[in-house]
């Protein structure tokens, strides 16, 4: 089996500026990678569907089908974290690494030994809190009151559009800050030994760095899973793996192969 090497411990340079030319370039490479290695994308893409669908039917047979909009607002902060194989996929291709499963794979669980369980912990407590929050605001404009006809005559009401309106803006808030925390720090650890601290600071100084270009990459990444995520998450099937990979090439941008090895 390949071995992934781990490099060795060292301070993390500045960050480099990008910009909205980077993002096109990212995402260009990012579907070149998915369409050179498709199988990789799709299966880790489907593990995420899976659980997407799995979500909904348990909501579904509960009677319960309305909370699943806060869970899939909140679904995506799952999806920087979810990538990690797609950044090792990238990773392969661009040293020139063979693309075999049980080296992927092998990666993925020498992680367990690393910093990504501390990092998953966050997102996971994220996630959590969030789904929290969404019930909170549910009780503060509905109560404790039964919920009678469909899910969109609820949200249509005026106490409906209220609270999508103040769930938008607070569950936007904790995206943007999750997002800042991982849109570099995740390839990041998968890619050098440095602690998930430091790595989520690194991540806040690229954002910090250019602001406009990692707002906009937000919104991409936004944007591009809630449609993906509309057609019974089918969509995430090709949109995951390309996000994925496209964060693995900006991450790249972002601090240079050259300037992490000198």
């Amino acid at each position: 089996m390949t071995e992934h090497t781990l490099p060795p411990a060292s301070s993390i340079p500045a960050v480099r500026q990008v910009s909205i030319d980077d993002l096109r370039a990212a995402l260009r490479a990012g579907w070149t990678d998915f369409r050179r290695a498709p199988l990789f994308g799709l299966a880790f893409s489907s593990v995420y569907v899976a659980g997407g669908l799995v979500l909904y039917a348990v909501f579904l047979a509960s009677g319960q089908s309305w909370w699943f909009i806060p869970i899939a607002v909140g679904f995506p902060l799952l999806a920087p974290f979810a990538a990690s194989g797609l950044y090792e996929v990238s990773r392969r291709i661009e040293a020139g690494e063979p693309l075999a499963w049980n080296a992927v794979a092998g990666c993925l669980l020498a992680q367990r030994d690393r910093q990504a369980p501390s990092m998953a912990m966050v997102v996971m407590l994220a996630f959590m809190f969030w789904v929290f929050v969404a019930h909170t605001i549910f009780a503060l404009f509905f109560g404790m009151r039964p919920i009678t006809g469909s899910t969109w005559e609820m949200l249509l009401t005026p106490a409906g559009l209220q609270m999508l309106a103040l769930g938008s803006v607070i569950g936007g808030v904790m995206a943007l800050t999750l997002f800042a925390l991982t849109v570099i720090s995740l390839p990041l650890l998968l890619d050098r030994e440095v602690d998930f601290i430091t790595a989520m600071i690194t991540s806040v100084q690229a954002v910090m760095q250019s602001p406009v270009t990692m707002l906009v990459w937000a919104g991409i990444i936004a944007g591009l899973l809630f449609l993906a995520m509309l057609p019974w998450f089918l969509g995430l099937l090709v949109v995951l793996p390309v996000l994925g990979h496209a964060s693995w090439h900006l991450y790249r941008m972002v601090l240079p192969r050259d300037a992490q090895t000198g």
